[in-house]
């Protein structure tokens, strides 16, 4: 006889443990828009308050594939994790797709557990600033420059002008600085699970192979093989996906008097694409 409690939903059966899954995918970047979306704690927290608000769920995983990015967003969203994991008493499993590294592996901090698989790429302990230096060329095309300022370092790193050792020097504290923040919360995180070695904090990055080895992961696995393990065949996860409109994701239209801000978003979504596209290379991906 079959009993009525297997057409009930897996959320309210008795025998069923459903696990919600949040996927935090992406460059990290605040801001975005309507023709690109960042990953952010504006977009990552109202996917974390649903899958932690699961009354249910003795865990809420989290799949993590980000080559880093804003180092105040990336710990927005390590905050917010683990704010609501002690609030929900709720345990956190990260897993890693291809690359958890900088920011990303910021983010993945915020798990109990780290699982990666065997080539997912983790660490990248370290901040980074990049730029270019056009002094050249606006010299070759013949434009003249004019700049005016009230505070005699308000234009800092110019790139249209010469580098200054005094500029860069006092980029290098902001690193120094924004460095330790982000050594600070690995070490916290993940304890005495840290081997001391000397590349550890350096920028390197490495395997999750040889991430376990380093305490930066704590095992090799796949979010479907690894919640079966735990939690039995009969386990369900329950992807928190973004909301949508009525009709499906809402595409707001261009009018003509939306077109100069159309295409002006247009062209900051391609300047964050290159910059985005810049991150993922960095770990041949």
């Amino acid at each position: 006889m079959v009993s009525l409690n297997s057409f009930l939903p897996a959320r309210y059966r008795k025998d069923v443990t459903v696990i919600p899954v949040v996927r935090l995918h992406g460059a990290i970047m605040a801001g975005g828009s309507q023709f690109r979306s960042n990953l952010n704690i504006a977009q990552a927290a109202p996917l974390l308050a649903r899958a932690f608000a699961d009354k249910k769920a003795p865990t809420v995983a989290i799949m993590v594939n980000s080559p880093g990015g804003s180092p105040v967003q990336s710990r927005l969203i390590y905050k917010r994790i683990r704010d609501l994991a002690a609030e929900k008493n709720k345990k956190v499993l990260v897993f890693v797709e291809d690359v958890a590294a900088s920011g990303g592996y910021m983010i993945a901090c915020a798990g109990d557990e780290i699982i990666a698989d065997p080539s997912s790429v983790v660490g990248s302990i370290g901040v980074i600033s990049a730029g270019f230096g056009f002094t050249g060329l606006i010299d070759k095309i013949g434009v003249e420059r004019r700049v005016y300022t009230a505070g005699e370092n308000k234009s800092l790193l110019d790139p249209f002008q010469p580098e200054n050792p005094d500029d860069i020097a006092y980029l290098k504290e902001l690193q120094l600085d924004i460095h330790k923040v982000f050594i600070d919360l690995v070490k916290d995180s993940r304890g005495s699970r840290l081997k001391d070695d000397p590349d550890l904090f350096t920028g390197r990055f490495w395997t999750a192979i040889r991430g376990i080895e380093l305490g930066l992961v704590d095992g090799l696995g796949d979010l479907r093989s690894t919640l079966r393990d735990r939690y039995g065949d009969k386990v369900k996860m329950r992807l928190i996906a973004p909301q949508r409109g009525m009709f499906g994701r809402r595409t707001p239209g261009v009018s003509a008097g939306m077109a100069a801000e159309a295409l002006a978003g247009m062209g900051e979504a391609g300047l964050n694409a290159l910059d985005e596209r810049a991150l993922w290379s960095r770990y041949g991906l």
